[in-house]
């Protein structure tokens, strides 16, 4: 399976596991993710979803050519209900990286109460490389959480980023050898999962109050803009370019 599900107590985790294309996710994958994120929070005896990858990948982000032959074109594409699910989800979300975590690997952190990141994580958002935009409500959070200039930088070159940098742009909460991330994840969920789940929950939704609605506007910008620039010619000569190094 591409999604693997593993459940501990009050915990549920949900790990990208397609080592053959680096985690890389398809609309199936994002499908996947998307009823078990809804189931979690439908049930009661979940008090926290874990996200994580493989120790030596979180996720490549978007499987390229899967994206081009199911290019989203609604809001109940596979994709669109992931980023929903995630975005409005009520009950904390924990994550474990380690190793590259690209676009949508990075993106699914800013809505994370607590990130662990592996000293051999390495983040990217490379969507103006490829002629897009951003996503996933990034161009809100990222400088809330980051600041504008940090936040201009990492977005506009979308270049490569270390796990110190992410730190110091405030969406990981700590640099961990790659060997205990995992670990580190699982014990902070635990000790959430411990405490009164009322409590829990409120204050979350308290954390998300002002911003909320500023997020559901942005994914829906990100999104029309986002669909409009695959038919650039920029992103097309990009994109292409990206799958024909992958065959050669």
């Amino acid at each position: 399976m591409d999604i693997v599900v593993e459940r501990r107590g009050a915990i549920e985790a949900l790990g990208f596991h397609r080592p053959a294309r680096r985690n890389a996710i398809t609309r199936d994958m994002y499908a996947a993710l998307a009823e078990r994120i809804t189931a979690a929070e439908a049930d009661e005896s979940v008090r926290v979803i874990l996200f994580h990858g493989l120790p030596d990948v979180f996720t490549s982000g978007n499987d390229i050519e899967d994206f081009m032959q199911h290019a989203p074109t609604g809001l109940d594409a596979p994709v669109f209900r992931f980023l929903t699910a995630v975005s409005e989800a009520k009950k904390p979300l924990v994550a474990a990286v380690t190793g590259p975590a690209v676009g949508i690997g990075t993106t699914l952190l800013l809505h994370c109460e607590m990130v662990f990141a592996g000293d051999n994580a390495r983040f990217a958002m490379p969507f103006t490389q490829l002629g897009l935009v951003p996503e996933f409500a990034s161009s809100y959070l990222l400088p809330l959480v980051a600041g504008y200039q940090r936040a201009a930088e990492l977005l506009l070159l979308g270049e490569t980023f270390d796990a110190a940098k992410a730190y110091e742009a405030g969406f990981v909460t700590r640099v961990v050898p790659a060997a205990e991330a995992l670990e580190a994840a699982w014990q902070a969920a635990t000790r959430i999962a411990a405490l009164p789940p009322k409590s829990i929950l409120l204050t979350k939704s308290l954390l998300k109050a002002s911003r909320r609605d500023i997020v559901r506007s942005t994914l829906g910008a990100e999104a029309e803009h986002f669909h409009a620039m695959l038919a650039e010619p920029a992103a097309r000569a990009a994109l292409a370019a990206f799958l024909a190094r992958r065959k050669a």
